[in-house]
């Protein structure tokens, strides 16, 4: 019997999970975006036409399964998510987690662990949002979220880490990670194992970050998966342009890496707080950064080279299956 995963609609079939893209975000906000309400309010219908758009041009590619991994302190929603799966048919798997030290909301588990409760909080966190639901939505989150620093995993971000691995031994979620900056790839990945977690079911991401090919093997050899997740980036974040990251991932798909590998965008799709505008040249160079991307633009460069059918379907279709089966 196929393993169950949980989309914000209720349980789906591993093996039914489809072309999948492993981390979209349709909402997303920086903490302090709450504080903004009078300049930046969230306005639900709105937002909800915006998602819907999104959706049905993801749709358009064959997409039938999106993992949204926006962390607990970054405006996570799974109600709104669930009336985008609702109206758009599309599979949509949320998040239990938080992001990295220096752009989430260490505050709150930071004082908690001065109360000395904080890794076990957090582990109760995760087991709830996971086996009963998030708040009162009903919803189950269907991932863990990971985060860390550049250049390493500060003592705040191993308590998520340690209770993920704690979490993931009795419940069998899936990890997904976020990498700063090209950093701490194999660091996350053999820390989780220290901690006993299943490699067959962790996604280190932002991988592409990285254009050395040392860093992505001494990763891969842990087992894991590893995410070329964010195409569009270009020069912003610690990014390298896009024609460096097709490059690297060109070598490990030659070096037979495909089974290891999934490929996505981390687009916002809509920000949370008050409207901005990227300033030139960030404009120009992220002008891509969208979900589309990938099928319109990355596809083809990457068949051109040789890349076979069987191998991005390998990356979208049977690497997710087998990461929420195992």
């Amino acid at each position: 019997m196929a393993r169950m995963v949980e989309t914000v609609v209720g349980p789906v079939a591993a093996d039914q999970l489809g072309k999948t893209l492993i981390h979209e975000h349709f909402l997303f906000g920086y903490p302090g975006f709450q504080g903004d309400v009078t300049h930046g309010p969230f306005r639900e219908n709105e937002a909800l036409c915006v998602a819907i758009e999104v959706a049905e041009k993801m749709k358009r590619h064959g997409i039938q399964t999106v993992v949204d991994p926006t962390p607990n302190d970054c405006g996570r929603n799974p109600a709104f998510l669930r009336r985008v799966a609702e109206e758009t048919g599309l599979n949509i798997i949320c998040a239990t987690g938080y992001y990295y030290q220096g752009e989430g909301a260490p505050p709150y588990f930071k004082f908690r662990q001065l109360l000395g409760t904080a890794e076990d909080d957090i582990y109760g966190m995760f087991m709830t949002e996971l086996t009963e639901g998030i708040a009162d939505t009903g919803i189950k989150a269907g991932v863990i979220k990971l985060a860390s620093s550049k250049g390493r995993i500060t003592e705040y971000e191993k308590l998520f880490f340690r209770a993920a691995a704690r979490a993931q031994k009795e419940t069998g979620a899936v990890i997904i990670t976020h990498t700063q900056e090209g950093t701490m790839g194999p660091e996350q990945a053999a820390y989780l194992l220290e901690h006993g977690a299943d490699p067959k079911k962790i996604v280190i991401g932002h991988m592409c970050g990285n254009t050395d090919l040392d860093y992505h093997r001494q990763t891969l050899a842990y087992g894991v998966y590893i995410a070329f997740d964010r195409f569009g980036i270009q020069g912003m974040v610690g990014a390298p342009m896009d024609e460096e990251r097709v490059r690297t991932l060109l070598a490990l798909l030659r070096d037979g890496y495909a089974h290891q590998i999934m490929l996505s965008h981390d687009t916002v799709n809509l920000w949370l707080g008050r409207p901005f505008a990227l300033p030139e040249p960030f404009a120009e160079m992220m002008k891509n950064w969208h979900v589309e991307h990938l099928f319109v633009n990355i596809l083809p460069i990457l068949k051109k080279e040789g890349i076979r059918d069987e191998e991005l379907e390998q990356m979208f279709v049977r690497n997710p299956a087998a990461l929420f089966s195992a």
